[in-house]
């Protein structure tokens, strides 16, 4: 007779998964994922980056099953290793410079991008690779502190600033002044002077 893991307790789920037992296992990820799903959906990730965060936390679980002392507190374990996996997930954004969003703001600095009759110019694209060398340059010169604040104001899709204040640890009250900050001392970078001079 089948046995209706369903009716059973987290231990000894766990105890039959840990005994090679497949269905015990597809019932704590079916009992549990409800969990994961929620802490995710306060993230602002794609959905192939929350899919990843997913199995990287039940991956996790199934590889220290065999460490878990009090299976009746799984929730909380997921929940947390959730929110960690996506805070790294969020991080490794971080690592990126975001220079076409850089870009961006400067407004066809040269005035130079299109034509009258509404194509791009001739030298559009030469300027839009001379701009993106010149932004990475200055970027590359900010602290370290201005670039993962600038980055993470950057990210597609965007941050919540609450988010933003978790993973840089900064108040979150001083978030828009130090963006501020950052950005002008990104547009007081000799590489970007000649750009700024043709701006005004």
């Amino acid at each position: 007779m089948n046995t209706d893991l369903t009716a059973l307790d987290p231990g000894r789920l766990v105890a039959l998964a840990l005994a090679g037992d497949r269905d015990a296992w597809a019932e704590i990820v079916h009992r549990y994922e409800r969990v994961a799903w929620k802490v995710l959906a306060g993230f602002d990730l794609s959905p192939e980056d929350r899919n990843d965060v997913f199995a990287s936390v039940f991956f996790r679980l199934f590889e220290r099953l065999g460490t878990i002392r009090e299976p009746d507190k799984l929730p909380g374990w997921i929940a947390t290793t959730t929110r960690n996996e996506a805070l790294t997930m969020l991080r490794s954004r971080s690592r990126e410079t975001p220079v076409d969003a850089l870009a961006e703001s400067f407004d066809d600095p040269c005035g130079s991008r299109s034509t009258g009759a509404g194509g791009p110019a001739p030298d559009a694209r030469l300027i839009d690779q001379e701009l993106r060398a010149a932004l990475r340059v200055a970027f590359a010169e900010l602290p370290d502190e201005c670039r993962e604040l600038l980055v993470l104001f950057m990210v597609d899709p965007p941050l919540s600033y609450d988010e933003i204040a978790e993973i840089s640890g900064r108040p979150r009250g001083s978030l828009g002044p130090s963006r501020g900050r950052c950005l002008e001392r990104l547009r007081r970078s000799p590489a970007l002077a000649v750009y700024l001079e043709e701006r005004s």
